[in-house]
């Protein structure tokens, strides 16, 4: 009877490969049959139980993990005990260090937060980006004549892109301007001005979705006629092409941004439109996510009214800016300032411009993971230290 139980027993754990398979994956089941056995030989002969070794990948067993063999001596119960129990701490410490493998380890985790910021001030600096932004600009224009005064121009230019299919985007870029414009009244009259929102400029960019050395973008422009006074707007319907190219070679953003708008209909008392604007732009890309940048707006009215047939206004300059977070939310912020080298007659020769740009960026399920993980650990951490978190 013993021997017959002994070899039913050896014969099930020799095909556990085939008929249990989940012996050779489970160092717990393993234990279990191991228990198991020695009960069923006892009950066949109570004074000599075989004797169950523990085999983990040993030639003597095909496919399972335990060995049995029959032994004339008695079985030493502690040293069974004490096989089982190290078999158990093995297996669990295999598991965690497995499971820490996967991990990823702090330094991997900066690098990988250094590389998502890294690309998001790229693209914060690519118009065509697949990123939707909200960048609100402020500039004053000063030193206008009569009376030395101050323009001041808030554009309000959220950009969205919009996937049309896997090879190409579209990118909407509208620009609505509220404008501060001073009258030229002469001293020492009162100085008066107006204020109101200007016309508005949407632009329509088509770009390749797929990223390339080269970066581009092309597509119509419009001017609306918005203006609610004609001292804020032209009072034309404008239409006209569109086109961005940059490249990032290293730390650099390098490209430009070119359109000419003519006017299409609208009021016949307002001068015809028909004005260029190129706008070049070179950012160099620091650490901490601070970054110089020159952004010119290089402007030609070739229906200028001007006295003196000046068409172009030529600014030269650039400033700062830094990627932060306010929370959660990145955000763009820049200053610049530039003097207009080349300028119409009595308009203004320099001026400052601010940008405060709210940005919301597409994250793969990779970055968003790891995001999570590291904000786990920030509460962890706090949790664990409540009196230097409330400092």
């Amino acid at each position: 009877m013993k021997t017959a139980l002994l070899r039913s027993a050896h014969e099930g754990v020799r095909n556990s490969g085939t008929r249990w398979p989940f012996l050779k994956k489970s160092s717990v089941v393993g234990m279990a049959a191991a228990l198991a056995t020695p009960l069923f030989a006892r009950a066949a002969e109570p004074t000599r139980p075989p004797n169950i070794v523990m085999i983990l990948g040993d030639k003597n067993c095909n496919r399972g993990l335990l060995g049995i063999r029959k032994s004339n001596r008695p079985v030493s119960w502690p040293w069974f005990v004490a096989v089982i129990l190290l078999s158990f701490f093995s297996a669990s410490a295999q598991a965690q260090e497995a499971n820490a493998a996967k991990e990823p380890t702090p330094a991997a985790a900066a690098q990988a937060q250094e590389a998502a910021a890294a690309a998001l001030q790229k693209a914060a600096q690519n118009p065509v980006a697949s990123m939707i932004s909200v960048p609100i600009q402020n500039n004053d224009n000063t030193g206008i004549n009569p009376g030395y005064r101050t323009q001041n121009v808030l554009n309000i230019q959220p950009v969205i892109p919009l996937k049309l299919n896997p090879s190409w985007n579209l990118i909407v870029r509208w620009i609505a301007p509220i404008i501060y414009q001073p009258l030229p009244v002469p001293s020492p009259a009162p100085q008066v001005g107006v204020s109101g929102l200007g016309d508005m400029q949407p632009t329509f960019f088509l770009s390749p979705s797929k990223p390339s050395k080269l970066i581009w973008g092309a597509g119509p422009i419009l001017q609306l006629p918005t203006a609610t006074s004609d001292y804020t707007g032209q009072g034309k319907l404008g239409l006209g092409p569109s086109v961005v190219a940059l490249t990032m070679p290293g730390h650099f953003v390098v490209g430009a941004l070119v359109n000419n708008i003519w006017s299409v209909a609208g009021s016949g008392s307002r001068t015809d439109v028909n004005q260029m604007l190129v706008q070049y732009f070179v950012n160099y890309n620091m650490k901490k996510q601070w970054y110089l940048t020159a952004q010119p707006i290089i402007t030609a009215n070739w229906n200028t009214t001007a006295a003196s047939g000046s068409v172009w206004t030529v600014p030269f300059g650039g400033g700062v800016g830094r990627i932060i977070k306010l929370g959660n939310q990145p955000v763009n912020i820049s200053v610049q300032a530039y003097g207009n080298i080349v300028h119409v007659p009595d308009a203004s020769p320099w001026g400052v411009r601010a940008t405060f740009a709210l940005l919301f960026p597409k994250m793969s399920r990779k970055q968003q993971k790891m995001m999570l993980e590291m904000k786990l650990k920030q509460m962890d951490q706090e949790d664990q230290n409540p009196k230097q978190t409330k400092k």
